[in-house]
């Protein structure tokens, strides 16, 4: 007699963890479906740049990031935590390290490794893989597949649905999914970009001049909500580290309003008092851009900003000088498009679902990952509460199919 099946649609990190998770239980057979050629791909290409895994901050702080969605997601991080996941990677004989920042990364800075020991172990644990199959939806009680030969139908004891974001579509995070999930009368919210840039209307020359420009050390503020970092000029706007941890607040702000601002201190640990004294020194023969340098520390892309965006009056008066360096407001009009977004807020609602991940509508249908509405800043977040729902998921599965919990 065949064993009962667990279809996961998905080779990202949630899909991967459940996977792992129903692949140690005896008697359950569990196959991966994916439609790229291999699986993993955007977690290969986040940590191309450097591997960053999740952040050491104590576990309330962690929470918080996840704003409007801490309260879903606090029971999935109490399950597996930020110290979980780094035990989880060192038993795949992957060492970690605590950076300056509070993130956490591998000690080789590298992704690969890591997931080639995690295939290792699931296809020891008996996971099958199916790569090149594209979800289609359903028919009847059967799972679509298009594949290379043709389309397939395959059935399953349970599924778990972990399909990714909408942002970068050629690593296989592509959003077709929402539709599909829309017809069978499950809430979806749209999919917005989230950790992205946004456009800023730059004169031709400061964006010539200017574009790839990193801009630091700057505080930057926006609904209340202020960070120390540094960002990047581009061509058409903004983006780096710093707009991306104030991204979801810019948004919401364009959508709600239809304007916003990111309010940048240029000078931080400088008062405004200091910096019109000193500018109110006579200049004699110096250049504005002179002035700046020698009075404020300001030059380079920093003193380009402040003759972008200010008037000629502010650059005359020292005063109202000092003020826009202490609080110079960058209009942003978009977010760039949501296939650049490092991911996607939106998604399955947590209306849909029950506290195991099951769709309420779908009995025996699980979602995890990215395609649940919720995000998180870059720092880790975004993985370990992927890692973190694949497991609530498969939780879920093996329940659903009377499995005994784990002593």
């Amino acid at each position: 007699m065949s064993l009962p099946r667990v279809v996961i649609v998905g080779g990202g990190p949630a899909g991967l963890m459940a996977a792992e998770v129903l692949s140690a239980l005896p008697g359950l057979a569990v196959d991966v479906y994916d439609a790229m050629p291999s699986v993993g791909r955007k977690f290969l290409m986040a940590g191309k740049g450097g591997m960053n895994i999740t952040h050491s901050e104590p576990l309330p702080d962690f929470v918080g990031r996840y704003g409007a969605r801490a309260g879903q997601l606090a029971p999935w991080l109490a399950a597996f935590s930020p110290t979980a996941l780094r035990d989880w990677i060192h038993s795949l004989g992957i060492d970690t390290f605590v950076g300056t920042s509070g993130r956490v990364f591998p000690t080789e800075m590298k992704a690969a490794p890591l997931l080639r020991a995690w295939l290792h172990r699931l296809r020891s644990q008996g996971v099958h893989f199916h790569v090149r199959h594209r979800w289609l939806g359903w028919s009847g009680d059967g799972l679509r597949f298009a594949t290379p030969d043709g389309e397939i139908v395959v059935q399953a004891a349970a599924v778990i649905l972990a399909l990714g974001g909408g942002s970068w579509a050629r690593l296989g995070s592509d959003g077709a999914w929402v539709p599909v999930l829309r017809d069978s009368g499950i809430d979806v919210a749209p999919l917005k970009p989230a950790n992205c840039g946004f456009d800023v209307a730059w004169s031709p020359y400061f964006s010539e001049r200017f574009a790839g420009q990193p801009v630091k050390p700057v505080v930057a503020s926006c609904a209340g909500q202020t960070r120390q970092g540094e960002f990047n000029i581009t061509a058409t706007g903004i983006e780096g580290g710093l707009v991306y941890a104030l991204s979801a607040l810019l948004r919401d702000a364009l959508a709600r309003d239809g304007h916003a601002a990111l309010t940048l201190d240029l000078a931080p640990g400088r008062s405004i008092e200091r910096l019109a004294a000193d500018l109110a020194r006579p200049r004699g023969r110096d250049s504005l851009a002179n002035h700046l340098r020698r009075r404020a520390g300001i030059e380079g892309v920093k003193a380009a900003l402040l003759r972008e965006l200010c008037p000629p009056e502010t650059l005359a008066a020292p005063a109202l000088l000092a003020a826009a360096i202490k609080a110079l407001a960058v209009p942003v009009g978009a977010t760039r498009p949501i296939d650049e977004a490092i991911s996607t807020a939106g998604g399955v609602s947590f209306a849909a679902l029950d506290g195991a991940l099951m769709l309420h509508g779908k009995p025996g249908v699980f979602c995890a990952g990215e395609m649940l509405d919720w995000e998180a800043p870059t720092g880790g977040y975004l993985l370990t509460a992927c890692l973190a729902s694949g497991r609530v998921a498969a939780g879920g599965v093996r329940r659903w199919l009377g499995f005994a919990s784990p002593p």
